[in-house]
């Protein structure tokens, strides 16, 4: 469980790093109910961001882990929106997309899992 932090850790600061690097892809998979995509782009990379760096501390750990927990599941209607739209214009990928969504549950015990 002690490497498992660390790789969660890193993983959410590469995915917020991403954000950054390229938000077209990002922007893409948002919702249309979602207003000012490029700035909701940049704040959910901050705190992925964000996320990563309080798991890496024990005394952040905690808050790290429930604010993971809120992530997982404010992104996941992007990831539900990227589904859908692979299916749509028949993407060779679009059976990942659909991956993705079971994962995001995963992820959602994973980051439980550091609440202690």
């Amino acid at each position: 469980m002690f490497y498992s932090k660390f790789l969660l850790s890193f993983l959410l600061i590469l995915a917020g790093i991403l954000h950054f690097v390229k938000p077209q892809f990002f922007m893409k998979i948002m919702p249309d109910y979602i207003p000012l995509h490029l700035q909701m782009v940049y704040i959910s990379g901050i705190v992925e961001i964000l996320c990563g760096t309080l798991l890496l501390f024990p005394e952040t750990q905690k808050l790290g882990a429930y604010l993971c927990i809120v992530l997982f599941i404010a992104v996941f209607p992007a990831n539900i929106e990227m589904a859908k739209k692979f299916y749509q214009i028949h993407h060779k990928y679009f059976w990942l997309t659909v991956l993705r969504l079971p994962l995001q549950i995963v992820l959602i015990w994973w980051a439980y899992q550091f609440r202690k």
